[in-house]
């Protein structure tokens, strides 16, 4: 049993969280998304990437959230596999998440026969797919499809179980814990050289987890004197030791400070090997800083005090590779003590469009792929001001309202508003459904969802259109006895259809569907519930026409599926 003041503490966290953030949850869906990001606290994963990861209901295999992610970042759709380089990182988290005040074994005791389906790549999916939930299957697909297509680059394997209650972990019994020892050997035999673990998270833990609050207002000591040329600018060359410091919380990355820094870390790339053996190079002769571009911060506000500058606000929006490296490097290092110098720009911006401008710029300055900047255009800011004044969180940059504290039902992402766009305006769901982020990287497809001829009223009808429909299904007990990954797979289609019956026609018009924002949809749950049952019905009738014997998660991304139930509908 936990100790009952944490116990006390976390239910009343707990409590309070799902009323304010996330109140169309149910406390178990609520704890295990709570459990989920507390876990996984430094990959600085939006709401939406945590739910699209909980595969619990009936058929999870013991599982409730599976996540999966290469060079620490996480993968929900198929990747490309060419720009990644030698020995990659692909990191599994198969968590559970149960509201328990204890530690049972029979948790363990299920995972134990679901790795002999999803580790054992010689099992055909269709032989285990009648056993799983389909959101079960489609990560299974997805944790194969990545391992295999990175094989030829050696990746490097780390699978991590944790088992999340609020139970007492300074009470675990001798049984459950030969269990975990068990289930680790047991998954070693299907990655060789690879790395498995198992976690076991109570509500000490938890409340740790929970405790451990983003700072963006940050303190570095620098040498000599600082440059300025007025109250907006500034350079100074630090040590690197106390970058170092500057970046890190319990020798841990501030993922957080790179929020708007729009590249991702390339590992062993040849400039940051060239970086790597700067800094390990004993030559103390040649200063870092000579050799290297520095790091560009942006903040808020700044106040010298001596040769300490105190910054808020506080985001790094060049100089990632450069920081990781140094991370990387000072973690070998039995004591972080370096006294060669590295030159930081600081610039001072309050406005959003300034900061964004000055993100562009300085992202510009090497090869980046245009759908990185996308945050940064102005149509993107449109949006964002449009839906704050209606009471919506538009997230262009990354958990900038999660770390508001905003309701998580009403924080929405680009690739979410894309992927709704492109089903309910243009009735491609299965585009949606196969390639969400793709639809944001070529400029023609961009461009389809993304134009000032589309009324701001389009893209909030289908929000929340989009987020009515997810409530309804989550909270209606008619589908209680349908797994809600079977029916989540079908999400953006159901939406198409129940537009295609409120305008009563297939060929609507953008106006049509910004007449949304005037429909109560409350009033049209017959309609809603009517359409959910014709499309599984057609579902099952497209697989006896064509012969298929398919996951629905793959049936969902075929062109000739949508085709099919359009064909079909019933007005």
């Amino acid at each position: 049993m936990s100790n009952n003041n944490d116990l006390v503490t976390l239910d009343s966290i707990l409590q309070g969280n799902r009323q304010e953030l996330a109140n169309s949850l149910s406390p178990n869906e609520y704890f295990e998304i709570f459990a989920f990001d507390q876990i996984l606290k430094n990959y600085e994963l939006s709401y939406e990437e945590l739910s699209s990861n909980q595969v619990d209901g009936s058929d999870d295999g013991g599982i409730d959230g599976f996540f999966i992610f290469v060079n620490n970042e996480i993968i929900n759709e198929d990747m490309e596999a060419k720009p990644i380089k030698k020995n990659p990182l692909i990191e599994v988290y198969l968590i559970q998440a149960k509201i328990s005040t204890s530690f049972g074994e029979k948790a363990i005791v299920t995972l134990m026969s679901t790795i002999d389906d999803i580790f054992d790549f010689e099992k055909n999916i269709l032989d285990i797919k009648g056993f799983y939930n389909a959101k079960i299957i489609e990560k299974v697909e997805l944790l194969r499809k990545t391992y295999l297509d990175l094989a030829i680059k050696h990746p490097i394997v780390k699978i991590t179980y944790v088992y999340a209650t609020k139970g007492d972990t300074q009470s675990i019994h001798p049984k459950v814990t030969k269990k975990t020892n068990d289930l680790c050997s047991n998954t070693q035999k299907f990655f060789r050289d690879s790395e498995v673990k198992f976690e076991l998270v109570g509500a000490r833990e938890l409340l740790e987890k929970a405790r451990q609050e983003k700072s963006y207002s940050l303190q570095l000591n620098f040498l000599e004197n600082y440059i300025s040329r007025s109250a907006d600018n500034y350079v100074v060359l630090t040590r690197l030791d106390e970058y170092y410091k500057f970046v890190t919380d319990k020798n841990s990355l501030r993922k957080y400070l790179f929020e708007s820094n729009v590249r991702d870390y390339q590992g062993n790339v040849e400039v940051n090997k060239d970086i790597k053996n700067t800094l390990a190079d004993k030559n103390r002769e040649i200063d870092f800083w000579w050799l290297n571009n520095g790091i560009t911060i942006l903040a808020s506000k700044v106040t010298i005090v001596g040769k300490t500058i105190t910054l808020d606000d506080v985001q790094i929006v060049n100089g990632l590779q450069t920081t990781n490296t140094i991370y990387e490097y000072m973690n070998t290092l039995e004591r972080v003590d370096d006294e060669r110098a590295i030159l930081i720009k600081i610039i001072i911006a309050t406005k959003q469009e300034a900061r964004d401008r000055i993100i562009k710029a300085t992202n510009f300055q090497t090869p980046i792929p245009p759908a990185s900047l996308r945050a940064t255009e102005s149509i993107q800011r449109d949006i964002e001001d449009y839906f704050f004044q209606n009471d919506w969180f538009y997230d262009r940059r990354k958990n900038y309202y999660k770390n508001m504290e905003k309701p998580s039902n009403r924080i929405i992402s680009i690739p979410y508003l894309a992927q709704a766009v492109t089903s309910i305006v243009h009735q491609k769901p299965h585009i949606a459904r196969a390639r969400p982020t793709s639809i944001i990287k070529s400029d023609q497809s961009y461009s389809e969802v993304f134009n000032s001829s589309m009324p701001m009223g389009v893209y909030l009808s289908c929000v929340k259109l989009m987020k009515h429909i997810e409530f309804y299904v989550r909270s209606s007990d008619d589908f209680s006895n349908l797994s809600f990954g079977s029916i989540g797979a079908l999400m953006f289609h159901i939406a198409m259809l129940f537009s295609i019956k409120l305008f009563g026609k297939i060929n609507y018009t953008q106006s049509d569907v910004e007449s949304l924002l005037k429909i109560k949809f409350e009033e049209n749950h017959e309609l809603l519930h009517q359409t959910i049952r014709e499309i599984i019905k057609s579902t099952n009738n497209f697989l006896e026409e064509k012969e298929l014997s398919l996951p629905i998660n793959t049936i969902v991304k075929r062109a000739d599926f949508t085709e099919f139930i359009v064909e079909k509908v019933q007005i």
